[in-house]
């Protein structure tokens, strides 16, 4: 190391970040010590003070180590601080940061409430910065941030706050590019108007009774969590669509158009059946469908799918090139009516790879044939997993109808297989 050029040391400790090996190679000599300023990223993980037992002590000794940076474009803190720490930290390096990335711990603490300025407060003397995630933070009042012209990623993973507070956090971030909001509590309605967002994960818990519009005319990927009525009106970019619903039901979708999807998954224990029809006649142009629901109704009552036309169902998505479906999708499709008038020239003509899901022996045989009707009409399948999962009876037919699946997939080895 000591034959190495100053240049090409300083490159090489660029790539340390870890706060305890920043330190140790401080210590090793002048040198090194000299090279360390040019590192561009600092992460502190939650152990990182075990050994130190007073608070303000360790906010000093990160203060520290950020002003022997000279000019640090990344910090990472998952190690407990305070908000007089942080407001410190911040200030040496408000012009240089881009990425700053919170563990806030104060989910759990209500003594939070008493900082002034607050953790939050604190964040908004960082003008530049481009990326923003936090941890485990709980927003009782709005923070005091001024526009963040730059900020193009937010990440707020396990958070308690309301409607009113997020509303003025997005309303700070309007050039939005990629927003992230996972576990969090409180939100019960939700309108996101930002015109530059690309990629949306919402992830709310409760009762999954919540309300969501999103006017983002560019977004390309859109995850949901937790919403029973969701309206995105400008659609025309979406590529990647997930809904699922783990608590409660979905009710209504209202969606534009979907010329670019590509990827739908649509997972939850119950759909109205007129927003399963609507996400599906809409999707006409996706490629890969991934659906897990288990039940339909429009009211407490689980009800079962009705009978989906296996025919109408593929010429209807005519580009669908792999299909996952679990139980409830799979029998809905395996109606004796669904294949009884088929065209002669009736093929499936770009389906490769099939999943699914089976759950119950009734109505063995017509599920067999469904099976089989998935391979003779689609001619370029490659691949089919039948997953048999959990099924639950004492009865003979269980034993019959697995029988009859290895025999379909010994008939069919090359493209056949059962987990």
């Amino acid at each position: 190391m000591d034959a190495l050029p100053d240049a090409m040391l300083q490159q090489i400790f660029s790539y340390i970040n870890r706060a305890q090996d920043v330190a140790a190679c401080n210590c090793v000599s002048k040198r090194w010590k000299e090279s360390m300023v040019y590192i561009r990223t600092l992460y502190f993980p939650r152990n990182s003070f075990d050994n130190i037992s007073v608070r303000e002590g360790t906010d000093n000794i990160v203060k520290t180590m950020i002003s022997n940076v000279e000019q640090l474009e990344e910090l990472i803190v998952y190690s407990p601080f305070a908000a007089s720490g942080l407001a410190s930290w911040l200030s040496l390096v408000d012009k240089s940061l881009s990425l700053l990335e919170l563990r806030m711990n104060s989910h759990y603490d209500n003594s939070v409430s008493c900082e002034s300025p607050s953790k939050l407060d604190c964040i908004g003397a960082v003008k530049n910065l481009k990326s923003l995630k936090l941890w485990s933070v709980l927003i009782k009042h709005s923070p005091k941030w001024d526009v963040f012209q730059n900020l193009s990623t937010l990440e707020i993973i396990g958070a308690r706050m309301d409607e009113p507070v997020l509303n003025v956090v997005l309303k700070s971030c309007p050039y939005l590019r990629r927003l992230l909001l996972i576990r969090c509590e409180g939100i019960r309605s939700i309108t996101i108007d930002l015109p530059c967002l690309e990629e949306c994960k919402l992830d709310f818990l409760g009762m999954g009774n919540c309300l969501l519009v999103l006017n983002s005319p560019k977004i390309e990927s859109l995850e949901v969590q937790g919403c029973s009525w969701i309206r995105v009106p400008e659609t025309q970019h979406l590529r990647n669509l997930t809904i699922s619903n783990s608590t409660g039901r979905v009710y209504r979708i209202d969606f534009g158009n979907l010329p670019a999807l590509e990827f739908l998954s649509m997972r939850g224990i119950q759909w109205s059946w007129d927003a399963i029809c609507n996400m599906l006649r809409l999707a006409s142009e996706v490629k890969h469908l991934f659906m897990k629901v288990e039940f339909t109704g429009d009211h407490e009552d689980l009800q079962s799918f009705p009978e989906i036309d296996f025919i109408d169902f593929f010429n209807s998505h005519p580009r669908l090139r792999k299909f996952d479906i679990h139980g409830a999708m799979f029998a809905a499709l395996c109606q004796k009516n669904g294949r009884k008038h088929v065209d002669p020239g009736f093929f499936i003509p770009c389906l490769e790879e099939v999943a699914i899901t089976v759950r119950s022996p009734l109505n063995a045989e017509q599920k067999m044939s469904t099976l089989e009707s998935l391979l003779k009409y689609g001619k370029y399948v490659r691949t089919m997993v039948i997953k048999i999962l959990q099924m639950k009876s004492s009865h003979s037919s269980v034993d019959d109808f697995f029988d009859e699946i290895c025999r379909f997939r010994c008939m069919n080895r090359k493209i056949v297989r059962i987990e």
